[in-house]
């Protein structure tokens, strides 16, 4: 028959046996009772064959003891940990241990981070600007074990005030990282797993603007109309003449632009997708590259563009851009892109060779039979692009 509060309440006041009785509730679960009134709950259960026994707690009768009800979690708790194949009296020394040398929110997420994130995302400087901003100082140094979800939801509702889409991918970082100090058996926290980014804050939309080709012809004659060193009106050529990723060429060095065969590498490490993308210079940018590369020489910088500027920087100049222009709907640097390929794929550009100048990841069956950079057809296509730009310019290009 299983216990009940009102039946360990009475054991409270011992019996007259000198061996302890031990008196079963249900699933595993016991209190093993003492005859000075003790009485300690016992979770009994089988691990690689061997039968064992685990203490749960004390019950009290007391807010400082352990409950029936707690004691039933607890053993729920270890029946899920046994089908995981962990062994439940290891699980909890690991809890217990965690809560004597507690980790900290700031230890869990920087764990992620250095172990994680720095390998695999390419703008960890990003995710540690937005940590350092709003958790660390709110919760940063609170134990992880004992952070629960309201602490996280009081971060989360004062971000979201002032950038409720960034606030949401602020809590997907944070979500990916304690499952992965979870995984990693780090440190263990749940409270995040129930919530969803539109809890919290508000998922990006996504963004369809396409520049005609007259606005092009804008930016195309202004950058052109810029002398050599200026950072932006490069940056600005380059990203239309390439469709390729800000952040590619942000970062991009001299030695990636090989003028002997004229192809241009992006390491891994400056990729999204975190593999190297390889594009042919098309014949009209190339006396521009060389420009650009004896610029850089010029300026004992190792980068294309002559400097290394901030993500930050580069983002809010060109959320601005568009103003210079006077052009009726807003765009950013990122819309160069997406209008690079729509045009391509209007011009009769197959589509998988514009995903391969974008460094997508090919979809579907292209994906298992097109392993190639198809540099021939990139090179066509990109020098396609650049008529198709002269022409709406109404100038030869050199």
């Amino acid at each position: 028959m299983a216990l009940s509060d009102a039946k360990l309440k009475s054991m409270l006041k011992g019996h007259d046996d000198k061996i302890p009785r031990k008196i079963a509730d249900r699933d595993g679960l016991s209190v093993l009772w003492r005859n000075t009134g003790k009485i300690s709950f016992m979770y009994r259960y089988r691990f690689l064959g061997k039968q064992q026994n685990v203490t749960l707690g004390t019950y009290t009768g007391t807010d400082i003891g352990m409950s029936l009800a707690d004691a039933r979690r607890k053993a729920d708790q270890c029946r899920a940990w046994l089908e995981e194949g962990r062994n439940p009296s290891n699980a909890l020394k690991f809890i217990k241990d965690e809560r004597q040398r507690p980790v900290t929110v700031r230890d869990a997420l920087e764990y992620w981070l250095t172990n994680y994130a720095d390998e695999k995302h390419v703008n960890t400087r990003q995710h540690r600007m937005q940590l350092n901003k709003w958790v660390y100082p709110r919760i940063g140094d609170l134990s992880l074990a004992d952070c629960e979800t309201h602490h996280w939801l009081d971060v989360f509702d004062a971000y979201r005030k002032s950038a409720p889409v960034a606030c949401g991918y602020c809590f997907q970082i944070c979500k990916q990282a304690l499952k992965y100090c979870r995984v990693r058996r780090y440190a263990i926290s749940n409270a995040l797993d129930d919530l969803t980014i539109n809890d919290v804050g508000k998922k990006q939309g996504k963004r369809d603007r396409i520049l005609t080709p007259a606005e092009i012809r804008d930016i195309w004659v202004w950058a052109k109309s810029h002398p050599l060193h200026s950072y932006y009106a490069n940056l600005v050529r380059l990203l239309i003449s390439f469709g390729a990723r800000t952040q590619e060429l942000r970062l991009s060095e001299i030695n990636e632009w090989d003028l002997n065969s004229f192809i241009w590498v992006v390491p891994a490490k400056n990729s999204k997708t975190k593999k190297k993308i390889t594009r042919p210079i098309p014949e009209q940018c190339r006396s521009l590259i060389m420009d650009m590369i004896e610029q850089a020489k010029s300026l004992n910088s190792s980068y294309l563009l002559g400097e290394l500027k901030s993500p930050e920087a580069v983002s809010q100049y060109g959320r601005m851009l568009w103003k210079n222009f006077e052009h009726s709907e807003a765009w950013t640097l990122h819309d160069l892109r997406r209008s690079f390929a729509t045009h391509l794929n209007n011009e009769g550009v197959a589509p998988h060779v514009v995903e391969i100048i974008l460094g997508h990841a090919l979809q579907g069956a292209m994906a298992h039979y097109i392993h190639t950079d198809r540099l021939p057809e990139q090179k066509q296509a990109l020098e396609l692009w650049q008529t198709v730009i002269a022409t709406w310019c109404n100038v030869d290009e050199k």
